[in-house]
């Protein structure tokens, strides 16, 4: 017995230092690299794609990239970002040639915006959203805008703050966090006569989902649908000053979603954070008045649709 219990003491610390050696290699690494793909991506810019372009960039990219010292999208401190991911910045994405994305290609932007990996092959973590689901025509319509003259995106030579990923960070990069693929086919855009695929792709695309589905952690950022508490709300993103701010459950239960909401109240909400005998809806929740009230319409008929999760959620307000 004395034996036995030696040998299972002899193991247990042995699988202890490998693990603790696995950990230092992990923590002295840097984030995962894949092989980069080379996209032939020819870019059809024009006026109302760049109009469409600057609308998708204000509500998806700008509230990270968008730097308060240079008002231009050259990247600042992602204060929200939970600690446990290390220092997280976010780049500079202005058409400088030396510290944006100037000499990027057309190509390697698709790839990253889709997959997740940068032109050298590093992979960006799930701090920065990437777009499986976006319709061709709108990633079209994102690099239109990012090669435009809007005074958001010309040059600015604000170097990029390098971020400081934690060993959590590093380890799920490894182990659960990967790249997305490259689409198969076209991803086409929903009219603006099928309210119902309109809603369904806004909610997914701004990622309305991956706020108010149970957690971060355990979204499906492929198939939104299958989500663990999709629109359930109880997630735990962090404000400005770090304070979790608890989403609400968006779906039509009546009694603890928005199953009693009229279409004007949700789009009041949604466009101008205004809640009705309550204070206006503050950071992470971002008011999108770029979204027409067809478009906020839209996102209200689709979620009346999903199946009600009763999950009450207390507004969380400082």
């Amino acid at each position: 017995m004395k034996r036995a219990l030696k040998l299972i003491g002899v193991g247990i610390g042995v699988l202890a230092l490998i693990i603790a050696i696995a950990l230092i290699s992990i923590s002295a690494s840097d984030i995962p690299s894949y092989e980069v793909t080379k996209i032939d991506f020819k870019l059809s810019s024009s006026p109302e794609s760049v109009a469409r372009g600057e609308k998708l960039a204000l509500m998806l990219c700008a509230n990270c990239h968008m730097n308060p010292k240079t008002n231009k999208l050259s990247g600042k401190r992602m204060m929200d970002a939970p600690p446990e991911f290390g220092e997280i910045y976010s780049q500079n994405i202005t058409q400088d040639k030396t510290y944006g994305i100037g000499n990027w290609t057309d190509g390697e932007l698709v790839f990253l915006l889709r997959t997740g990996i940068k032109r050298d092959g590093q992979y960006s973590p799930p701090y920065m959203a990437k777009m499986p689901n976006l319709a061709d025509k709108d990633i079209n319509a994102i690099i239109s805008f990012l090669r435009s003259d809007n005074p958001l995106v010309t040059a600015d030579p604000t170097p990029d703050t390098p971020t400081k990923p934690s060993l959590l960070t590093k380890l799920l990069c490894r182990v659960a966090f990967k790249p997305f693929p490259m689409p198969a086919e076209e991803i086409p855009l929903p009219t603006t006569d099928n309210t119902l695929e309109l809603g369904k792709y806004l909610a997914h695309n701004l990622d309305c989902f991956a706020c108010h589905s149970a957690d971060f952690k355990t979204n499906d950022y492929l198939n939104p649908e299958l989500s663990p508490g999709y629109f359930g709300g109880g997630n735990k993103p962090l404000d400005l000053q770090g304070r979790v701010m608890l989403t609400s459950n968006l779906t039509p239960d009546k009694e603890t979603g928005i199953g009693n909401w009229t279409k004007e109240e949700f789009i009041n909400a949604v466009k101008y954070g205004q809640k009705k005998g309550e204070k206006a809806l503050t950071y992470p929740m971002m008011p999108y008045p770029q979204l027409t009230d067809l478009e906020a319409g839209a996102i209200f008929e689709y979620l009346q649709t999903i199946p009600p999760i009763k999950n009450k959620v207390e507004r969380s307000v400082y």
